[in-house]
């Protein structure tokens, strides 16, 4: 079986991992999953199988002691929030929820069933928990990265493209974490004597409109920080930055490996097998309030040299030193 079919059959219908349990005699439990992007996104295909593979590991198999329920939003408010009932509806015994969009609508519904958030820039800005430590109420999950990681992508953009002077930073306005993405960045600029102005995701025209305009004049560069939109918009933004040659730095490896010149960030994957493991506790009988949030212990660097060569760009060897992984 394909792994799109495999992994699309998780939210299909309920009636048939019922039907194996009471066959088995095993209590079912039942796992709801709130995803902010669409079914046929590949990339996100692959972090769900990781997330359902540890679960087998851990000893829940999916139509036998428990049934997952997926939902995919696709980047849109109205989809997250009918999701987000459904799925209370359900009465699970967890939700995991990947990224500010999914929370929001959940946090409106219900503060008894256990959530376990991935994917998440500033849960404790959000409003989502009290504390990183003792993380409050229904809530507990695994952070994106911390925010002093948003400066660090404005120096590699001056390391790998030394011309450039001018930096927009695509973030969404609209959530905390795209607030203080870019205070982070701003904070930084002066030192490394860049200018940097903001480019709202909301709607691809508006990414479009914005790119299009600062790419009117030399020495400029962008970032793209980490949102829910950055992700539905993924596609359109790399072919932007390719048809402006616009040096770009990226918050994950997967923009890199499509095409895009320079990522840093946490290894997605790892979010999703760490929700696992926390699923795994709270569904034998751990509180979420008593699992501190955790943040990410290792940040990949990853180039593309192809790109580097179609930008007329000559990456330091001492970058190239650093990098994670590195594609010619």
């Amino acid at each position: 079986m394909r792994r799109r079919d495999f992994i699309l059959g998780l939210g299909g219908a309920a009636a048939w991992p019922l039907r194996l349990s009471a066959q088995h005699g095993e209590r079912l439990r039942r796992v709801g999953v709130m995803l902010n992007v669409n079914a046929d996104d590949l990339d996100m295909q692959g972090h769900v199988a990781a997330f359902v593979q540890t679960l087998r590991e851990l000893g829940w198999s999916d139509g036998r002691n428990v049934q997952i329920d997926t939902r995919w939003a696709g980047g849109d408010p109205a989809e997250s929030r009918r999701h987000a009932e459904e799925l209370v509806e359900l009465a699970p015994d967890v939700i995991v929820a990947t990224g500010n969009q999914a929370m929001v609508p959940l946090l409106q519904l219900t503060r008894t069933v256990p959530i376990v958030f991935n994917n998440v820039a500033d849960p404790v800005g959000a409003g989502f928990i009290d504390s990183l430590a003792e993380p409050g109420g229904n809530v507990t999950g695994f952070l994106q990265f911390e925010y002093t990681l948003s400066g660090k992508w404005l120096e590699l953009l001056k390391e790998i493209a030394p011309h450039v002077t001018r930096a927009a930073v695509l973030r969404d306005s609209a959530i905390s974490a795209g607030i203080g993405q870019f205070a982070v960045i701003q904070s930084v600029a002066p030192s490394l004597g860049l200018d940097v102005r903001a480019i709202n995701v909301r709607d691809a025209s508006e990414i479009e409109r914005g790119i299009m305009s600062f790419a009117r004049a030399p020495n400029a560069g962008l970032i793209l920080t980490a949102s829910a939109l950055a992700v539905v918009h993924r596609e359109l933004i790399l072919a932007l930055a390719a048809r402006h040659r616009l040096p770009t730095v990226y918050y994950r490896r997967y923009f890199a490996a499509s095409g895009g010149l320079v990522s840093y960030g946490y290894d997605v994957t790892q979010q999703f097998r760490g929700a696992a493991r926390y699923v795994d506790r709270i569904l034998r009988g751990a509180k979420p309030a008593d699992l501190p949030v955790q943040a990410p212990t290792k940040y990949e660097l990853v180039i593309n040299l192809k790109t580097a060569k179609a930008l007329g760009l000559q990456v330091p060897e001492s970058l190239l030193a650093r990098a994670d992984d590195v594609i010619e």
